[in-house]
């Protein structure tokens, strides 16, 4: 690679943003990086939490609470997501006082300029992805920038500003955001019907990649798992002369063939061979999807000039993300992991590696659904997929951004769970779950709570109970 850039400017926008929700995990990745680059950040959130404790630390102010005096009069723009709703009385006095409003997206898009990005999208798997690439290239001492949705188990952290030359950010397609960025290298893991709320059909999502691709720079690359999806958007964009199109899976036609993946408990040996060279590494992690992770991370690397057998090598520092299969810890003989899966296809392909990881052990869930629109659509799947489980604990649906719609509940996977042969509890008070589970494990079980929403909560509970 050439060397490094000098540290990037903050854009003149900004110098003082407020952030509205600066606690969630893309907003507060912004604020990292922006306070680390020397940018006056400040922002509100509805409760305390360790994200705006570490937000502090770098010297952004954090107010609980929403409130119009909360919003400097000085402040040069207000940041939102698609969760804040317009009647927040934040968003109303940066109306008042005449200050631009920009979405997150703009606002990270701003931080890419200048350097090579590499944006991970898909419907599955893009925070292990970027976190894998985040992790490698500070292991080979290239210093990058990173933007991601959840915290790396090494640094503890899910943002940073790197004096090196790339950026590697997660590209969200729930609100057709990803489509802001113009990345050197775009990674498609997956494409699949998922944020019912905001695309109608396989159509409209294809639709909305297609976007995304089309603002790859000139002579940048695309690099496609082997998911049906990934690859049918893949022929979709192939008559662009300018992009090179780079396949990743089993099978050996392509580009980057994963030729070889030995699971060994918590932790796969992966062989891929990419131009006729052969590299073997180890992810720390269980599960296939995990390894076709880790060789698409290898894939795009090599495309911004980073020598993949360096690379490879330095995969292996990556041991984790939170929530994506996160140990919590162990009691009674009894293991506790979280997992961030909300959607059928993550949840299937985390239950599949953790089987494998378990042997002959018993797997406990505790699946908490995350929102009504995709419980309405996904609700038999998700059902389907906790039949992989021995039994399993299902709470009430997680709302997040949503209201609720009548008719919607955790019953229409609890159903559809029952019908698949599923030994399922339905437990409606969360608080009750840590006693439930003391209740029905065993020493050697592994216990897996599930969701995208507050369930991680649980972890410590259970195992303070098992512990008793």
């Amino acid at each position: 690679m050439a060397p490094a850039t000098p540290a990037a400017a903050v854009p003149a926008a900004m110098e003082r943003p407020h952030f509205i929700g600066i606690g969630g995990a893309g907003m507060s990745g912004i604020a990292k990086i922006l306070a680390q680059r020397g940018a006056k950040a400040a922002g509100s959130d509805a409760k305390e939490s360790a994200t705006a404790e570490a937000l502090r630390a770098l010297g952004v102010t954090v107010h609980i609470g929403h409130a119009a005096h909360h919003l400097a009069d000085d402040a040069t723009a207000v940041v939102v997501s698609s969760a804040i709703r317009a009647d927040n009385p934040e968003l109303a006095r940066a109306a008042e006082l005449g200050i631009p409003v920009v979405h997150r997206s703009d606002a990270l898009a701003s931080l890419m300029d200048g350097l090579r990005a590499i944006a991970v999208a898909g419907t599955h798997g893009k925070t292990t992805t970027t976190s894998m690439l985040a992790v490698a290239l500070t292991e080979l001492g290239l210093d990058p920038s990173y933007a991601i949705g959840g915290d790396l188990a090494g640094p503890g952290t899910n943002a940073r500003h790197g004096e090196g030359q790339v950026f590697v950010a997660e590209a969200d397609e729930s609100d057709r955001s990803f489509q802001k960025y113009d990345p050197e290298v775009a990674i498609v893991l997956n494409v699949e019907l998922d944020h019912h709320a905001n695309y109608a059909s396989m159509d409209e999502i294809y639709e909305s990649f297609e976007a995304f691709v089309a603002k790859v720079r000139p002579g940048g690359a695309l690099v496609v798992g082997e998911h049906p999806g990934a690859r049918e958007l893949a022929g979709r964009v192939s008559g662009r002369r300018d992009l090179h199109i780079v396949t990743v899976g089993e099978s050996e036609t392509s580009d980057v063939w994963i030729r070889k993946i030995v699971p060994n408990g918590m932790t796969s040996e992966v062989t891929v061979v990419m131009d006729g060279v052969e590299y073997v590494f180890t992810v720390s992690v269980p599960g296939r999807h995990y390894a076709h992770n880790a060789a698409a991370a290898l894939a795009a690397g090599a495309r911004v000039g980073i020598d993949p057998a360096e690379l490879a090598q330095a995969l292996t520092a990556y041991t984790g993300v939170g929530r994506r299969l996160q140990l919590k810890g162990e009691a009674a003989g009894v293991q506790v992991i979280d997992s961030y899966a909300h959607h059928p296809t993550e949840m299937t392909a985390d239950l599949e590696a953790m089987r494998g990881a378990a042997g002959g052990s018993r797997l406990l869930v505790v699946f908490q659904p995350h929102l009504f629109s995709r419980t309405q659509e996904l609700g038999k799947e998700m059902g389907d997929a906790l039949a992989l489980a021995d039994a399993s604990v299902v709470l009430g649906i997680y709302p997040a951004r949503e209201d609720p719609i009548p008719g919607v509940t955790s019953d229409l996977i609890i159903t559809a769970a029952r019908a698949a042969g599923a030994d399922v509890t339905a437990v409606s008070d969360k608080g009750a779950v840590p006693e439930v589970i003391a209740g029905m494990a065993k020493p050697g079980d592994l216990v897996l709570t599930m969701g995208a929403g507050d369930v991680t909560d649980l972890g410590p509970q259970i195992l303070a109970h098992l512990s008793k």
